[in-house]
């Protein structure tokens, strides 16, 4: 018992520093200089010189005509739904401004996406203009920013062409995704009036993704042990290639903005780094050799789509969408309407006082699980191992029980007892393994809901590490075993660990699949012991 449990200890530390030594570490160095903003009141002040600018309209001045239209592209047409504020005799206003919404990842139809904002700022008097997603050439694995930016041109391109709308004055309003977009827009095309960016991720988006993923396992209450596998999963080469928009940086493109910029947050939104976002669009675009202007509001509340969602539940529900928050598409028509005196106006950041715990900053590459495709092959062919191992000794053992019966003796396919705690290695490790892997579904499906759940989340993880603690214990009880059966066999005696070559495989193949998926586990913090 005592050497079971000495063996016991040095394979659980020896998985811990394995664990501890294979990847990087999550650390994320806290926020220390907050970005205050100068007053509550997000109100865009909308003059020039101390004189009000005229023909800006309010939310709700308009009756608004809403047509269907079709955009040509480069090889391929979209849909768009286009806005458009009459006056009180039913004609279409003359020389407005216009807007060309670009999706966030999370939205693709016209007639779904935007509907509220763009039908509110139409009613100020701004036409607006929102394309479908074009999606033949973007996938979750593959997608093209800078491609992308051609595709939603066509749409300014034919909104400079509208009755009503003044070419002049049209701009692009990007939302999350969109908003490593827009900034290319803008640089290809300088005739673009300013650029509305909101809830804008800002960083690279494999930066934005362990953010995220930080923010919502903390709100989780995950223990702290899970927190490690964020750069280990965020920061790998993907399974099958692809995601190389993962590290577009929109940077470069912001320092060469001309036009006025409106950034948007709302002070609920957990996935984005709200202070960190603003700082850099400040910063980035200053450098401009035509520095543009910027104007940051902060929404008390409001979530990434910049709605009133409840405390505990600040994600975008697209089925039951909560209400805007009122104070935004009034802001926003009033900035687009008053260009360029609304785009110096003072103050620049206003509204509410955002609170981001942390920094997004560049993720950790994995090492020796770096490629994706390797984790895959260490658990898939871990797991066919010890399945196929266990399998091909119950096979030679059902065959010589035959043969007993049969009055023509055989050796067992194990020594004795080998078999018991080799099976319950093997079948450990693979529970351990599809058990994590539930775990971290429930837990993922909890942050996304923004859910706590004690018991999924603290007896998911103590399960897991006691399963792990079996197949451990296992592993332990079958090494001294092994270790006796070889020094019975040295002392002359007719003993041997397994009998027969398909025997021989089957144990093989169980220590060494248990051993992939043993260490895979230990990756992944399974095994963790404060080193």
């Amino acid at each position: 018992m005592l050497r079971t449990f000495a063996t016991s200890v040095a394979l659980l530390v020896g998985l811990a520093v394995v664990g501890s030594v294979a990847g990087p570490q999550w650390d994320p160095r806290p926020v220390s200089d907050h970005l205050v903003p100068a007053t509550a009141d997000t109100t865009v002040q909308v003059s020039a010189d101390g004189r009000a600018v005229p023909d800006v309209g309010a939310v709700g001045d308009h009756a608004v005509r809403t047509t269907r239209v079709t955009i040509a592209l480069d090889g391929a047409t979209v849909d768009g739904v286009l806005r458009r504020p009459l006056d009180s005799d039913g004609d279409v206003l003359a020389d407005r401004p216009g807007v060309v919404f670009v999706h966030g990842a999370g939205t693709g139809s016209s007639a779904e996406a935007f509907v509220d904002t763009a039908d509110l700022l139409a009613s100020a008097g701004v036409v607006t203009l929102v394309p479908d997603k074009r999606l033949d050439t973007y996938s979750t694995r593959e997608r093209d920013y800078e491609h992308m930016a051609l595709d939603y041109q066509r749409s300014v391109d034919l909104l400079r062409t509208v009755e009503g709308v003044d070419p002049g004055r049209v701009g692009v309003y990007g939302e999350s995704e969109g908003t490593w977009i827009a900034p290319v827009m803008q640089v290809d095309d300088p005739a673009i009036a300013f650029t509305v960016l909101v809830s804008a991720p800002i960083v690279p988006p494999r930066e934005q993704a362990a953010y995220a993923v930080d923010s919502y396992l903390r709100n989780t209450q995950v223990p702290d042990q899970l927190f490690r596998a964020i750069p280990r999963a965020v920061g790998m080469q993907f399974p099958g290639g692809g995601f190389g928009y993962a590290d577009f940086d929109v940077r470069p493109w912001l320092e060469r903005q001309s036009a006025p910029v409106l950034v948007v947050y709302g002070t609920a939104d957990p996935s984005m780094p709200v202070e960190q976002g603003a700082r850099i669009v400040l910063s980035d675009t200053a450098v401009s050799p035509e520095p543009a202007p910027v104007t940051v509001r902060y929404y008390g509340g409001a979530n990434h789509g910049i709605r009133l969602a409840p405390a505990d539940h600040p994600g975008n529900d697209p089925e039951h969408p909560s209400p805007l928050h009122p104070d935004f598409p009034r802001d926003l028509a009033a900035w687009v309407q008053g260009l360029p005196a609304t785009g110096t106006a003072e103050p620049t950041v206003a509204g509410a006082t955002p609170d981001q715990l942390y920094l997004a900053a560049p993720v950790p590459r994995p090492g020796w699980w770096g490629n994706g495709d390797v984790v895959v092959v260490a658990v898939v062919g871990g797991a066919a191992l010890v399945l196929g191992g266990l399998t091909l000794l119950g096979a030679v053992s059902g065959w010589r029980a035959l043969g007993r019966r049969r009055d023509r003796p055989a050796p067992a396919p194990a020594a004795p007892g080998i078999a018991a705690p080799l099976g319950v290695l093997g079948l450990a490790s693979v529970a351990t393994t599809v058990v994590l892997a539930v775990y971290l579904m429930l837990v993922a499906r909890l942050a996304l809901d923004y859910e706590k759940n004690a018991l999924v989340v603290q007896g998911g993880w103590v399960t897991v590490r006691v399963l792990g603690l079996v197949a451990v214990v296992a592993g332990s009880v079958l090494l001294l075993r092994a270790a006796r059966v070889r020094a019975e066999r040295r002392a002359g005696r007719d003993s041997a660990v397994a009998r027969g070559g398909v025997a021989h495989v089957g144990v093989w193949a169980v220590g060494l699949g248990s051993a992939s998926l043993l260490v895979t586990l230990a990756y992944w913090g399974v095994f963790q012991l404060g080193i």
